[in-house]
């Protein structure tokens, strides 16, 4: 039996996948789902469905690397539960739109939003982004300019920080 390594619960049977709570496939054309499919058949060398410790060092053999058994578990350990097609593609898709979850989004807003009233002004935010912490971390003026481009701010330059959050995560609406 193959090691399925992050994969496997303590009792040593496997744990179920989990199921994405989300649409990840309406996160990419069905071109790229098509493409993700394929890869990961390719990648499921023993063609159980999930991705584990000897399919990752197998593809990395293949690919003319080896591979440290540790490096390869913090890569499945990446993952909440066993790595299946809809897990992988879930990760793909965070990895690649590269921000944070909706959530912890809002929640960060939420923080500057003294009134709670689902705004926060333009100005005060400009000043946290460009001013507050690590030298590296702040926006320069462009930067933040270009984080706004196409938010809504109402004409007293309030943003509408969950419509914004909504926009980041997924984009214009009326694309």
């Amino acid at each position: 039996m193959a090691d399925k390594g992050a994969g496997d619960d303590k009792k040593g049977g496997k744990k179920k996948a989990q199921r994405a709570t989300s649409n990840v496939f309406a996160m990419f054309e069905q071109q790229q789902v098509q493409e993700f499919k394929e890869a990961f058949t390719l990648m499921d060398q023993d063609r159980d469905g999930t991705l584990g410790l000897d399919d990752l060092r197998e593809v990395y053999s293949s690919l003319g690397k080896a591979m440290k058994d540790a490096d390869l578990k913090a890569m499945l350990e990446e993952a909440p539960g066993p790595i299946n097609f809809t897990m992988l593609l879930t990760m793909f898709g965070d990895k690649l739109n590269g921000t944070d979850p909706e959530d912890a989004i809002m929640n960060a807003f939420k923080l500057f939003d003294e009134k709670a009233v689902g705004h926060i002004a333009t100005k005060f935010l400009k000043e946290i982004l460009t001013t507050q912490g690590k030298p590296d971390d702040r926006l320069n003026d462009a930067e933040y300019n270009q984080m706004l481009e196409g938010a809504v701010v109402d004409s007293k330059g309030m943003l509408d920080y969950a419509q914004f959050t909504r926009m980041v995560k997924r984009g214009n609406q009326e694309d």
